[in-house]
């Protein structure tokens, strides 16, 4: 906690050139008075050049022309530097000597308390994104993508759809990566400049061709976050795929699995809508699937802790399936 405080009011006193009372950083960081000459004593002691200037209308000031480097980061931004998020993603965006560049002006500017914790941080915590045996997408045009968000310019691409190819000039919004896949965010200009021209997702390792589309630059969307909109649109997304609704009786290992079957959205919202247990402590649930065949492929690893209760015909399946895979391990194997 004292960490962070001590940078925001570094932070706090940057932003004010011509310094700032006790009574006003205390109010600004909901501090007391008291805390805030003891953090201003520590960032002294830390070499900090901060000075107190005596008066009725003195107060707390940097040294004129001094600046920290962090340029906004909080002690948990900058925590989360340290983490490493991701490192394999940033050099795919031509951002590794960016971040190591970072760190090391990070590291020389934070106060010593805070040095250290962030560097701990480094030692004890590695964030990788991507998930178990999938091999890396080829990403030629990734970086062209991230100028293009960078510096909102349009871009033109050949995106394959796909044994297809269409042509887009789009205004790059931002880059998502999601379970290892980049995805580009972008609107797509309707020539009118209009503010409700749509915004769609590209994903990367299809986009065939990409260049500068003229240089032009465009103003992004009033209010628009890429987090919110990313949120939104995968809700959205499972939304168009989940098409059908069956009926299940789940046992409570079934109940427990269901997510590693279903999705953790759509297993959360049928937990939430299941039926009181009955003596057996099964439960009936209804669940949204993309196909009946799809959710054939996906109850059967299930077992016998799902009882498909409508509709009649993917109970009669899975149960024709239950009866073939007994049938196949109640043989003996075949030779070689």
């Amino acid at each position: 906690m004292r960490a962070g405080r001590l940078v925001a009011l570094l932070l706090t006193l940057q932003r004010q050139p011509r310094g700032a009372t006790a009574a006003a950083l205390a109010a600004a960081l909901e501090v007391s008075e008291r805390t805030v000459y003891r953090d201003v004593a520590a960032l002294q002691a830390a070499g900090v050049p901060l000075w107190a200037e005596p008066g009725p209308g003195g107060g707390f000031r940097l040294v004129e022309g001094w600046r920290t480097r962090l340029d906004g980061l909080t002690s948990q931004e900058a925590g989360a530097l340290f983490l490493g998020g991701a490192p394999d993603a940033l050099a795919e965006l031509g951002l590794g000597t960016v971040l190591v560049a970072a760190q090391a002006k990070v590291l020389a500017t934070l106060p010593p308390e805070l040095r250290g914790r962030a560097t701990r941080i480094r030692e004890r915590f590695h964030l990788d994104a991507p998930g178990w045996f999938q091999r890396r997408e080829e990403l030629p045009h990734l970086g062209a993508l991230a100028e293009a968000v960078w510096e909102q310019r349009r871009i033109a691409m050949e995106y394959r759809r796909g044994d297809r190819s269409v042509r887009r000039l789009v205004e790059p919004l931002g880059l998502v990566l999601k379970a290892g896949m980049w995805y580009l965010v972008a609107r797509v200009p309707d020539g009118t400049g209009g503010a409700d021209a749509p915004v769609r997702t590209y994903r990367v390792a299809r986009v065939a061709a990409a260049e500068a589309g003229g240089g032009e630059r465009f103003e992004r969307p009033a209010g628009f976050d890429l987090a919110e909109w990313w949120a939104e649109s995968a809700v959205r997304f499972d939304g168009t795929l989940l098409r059908d609704r069956v009926r299940l009786r789940l046992s409570p290992l079934g109940l427990r699995r269901l997510p590693h079957v279903l999705g953790s959205l759509a297993a959360a919202e049928a937990a939430e809508a299941a039926g009181p247990p009955d003596a057996e402590g099964w439960r009936p649930v209804e669940v949204g699937v993309e196909s009946l065949d799809i959710a054939l492929s996906q109850l059967v690893a299930l077992g016998a802790e799902v009882e498909v209760l409508e509709p009649p015909s993917l109970r009669a399946e899975l149960a024709a399936l239950g009866a073939a895979i007994a049938r196949r391990n109640a043989a003996p194997p075949l030779p070689g």
